[in-house]
C-alpha cells in the first residue's frame, strides 16, 4: 500500500475512532455548531444578577438576595449602559463595567428642585427623605415657610459600577 493515505494503514478500532472523530468534526462543521454559548441580543428576555457601587465603592444595589433581575433587551426597561452592558452576554459570562452619568441617569439638575409653600404639604409628609409620587421626588428640606423637593433621581450625576451575571436567556 505504498502511497496510500495514513487512515489505511492503521488497523481495526484506531481507524474506526479516527473516522468517526473526522464524521463528528465534518458534523460540527456542517451544523455550523461552533461550541460557544448564544450570547444575550436585542428583544431577548434576560435574567442577571448584578450588584451595584458608586464611585467611592458604596452598593446601591444589588440582587445578591433576591431573585435575578429579568428585562427584556432592548426595550428600555433598565438605563441604556445597562442594557449595552447585557448585549453580547452568554450564560454564565460575568463582568465588571462602568456606565458614565449620560448612559445612566443623567447630569443632576439644579432646575428640578421644587419650593412649595409649607401649608400645600400635609405634617406626615413633610418630612426630610420623604419619597413622593405626585410630584415625585424627595424632599430635601423643610423649614416654617417652604418645603423644598428634589425631582432628579436619586443617582443622578453620578457614574455607576455593576458587576453582572448573565444568569439566563428565557
Amino acid at each position: 500500500m505504498d502511497g496510500a493515505p495514513t487512515i489505511f494503514l492503521m488497523k481495526g478500532k484506531t481507524r474506526f475512532f479516527i473516522c468517526l472523530l473526522g464524521l463528528l468534526a465534518a458534523f460540527l462543521l456542517i451544523a455550523g455548531c461552533t461550541g460557544s454559548a448564544p450570547t444575550a441580543g436585542n428583544n431577548d428576555t434576560v435574567k442577571v444578577h448584578y450588584t451595584g457601587t458608586l464611585s467611592n465603592g458604596t452598593i446601591f444595589d444589588s440582587s445578591a438576595e433576591r431573585e435575578p433581575l429579568e428585562f427584556t433587551l432592548g426595550t428600555g426597561q433598565v438605563i441604556p449602559g445597562f442594557n449595552n452592558a447585557v448585549l453580547g452576554m452568554a450564560v454564565g459570562e460575568e463582568k465588571t463595567v462602568t456606565i458614565p452619568v449620560d448612559e445612566a441617569y443623567g447630569s443632576y439638575d439644579e432646575e428640578l428642585i421644587l419650593t412649595v409653600p409649607r401649608e400645600m404639604v400635609p405634617d406626615e409628609i413633610a418630612v426630610v427623605g420623604t419619597s413622593l409620587y405626585q410630584p415625585r421626588g424627595t424632599i430635601i428640606s423643610v423649614d416654617d415657610e417652604f418645603v423644598k423637593i428634589d425631582q432628579n433621581h436619586p443617582l443622578a450625576g453620578e457614574d455607576l459600577t455593576f458587576t453582572i451575571t448573565l444568569v439566563e436567556i428565557v
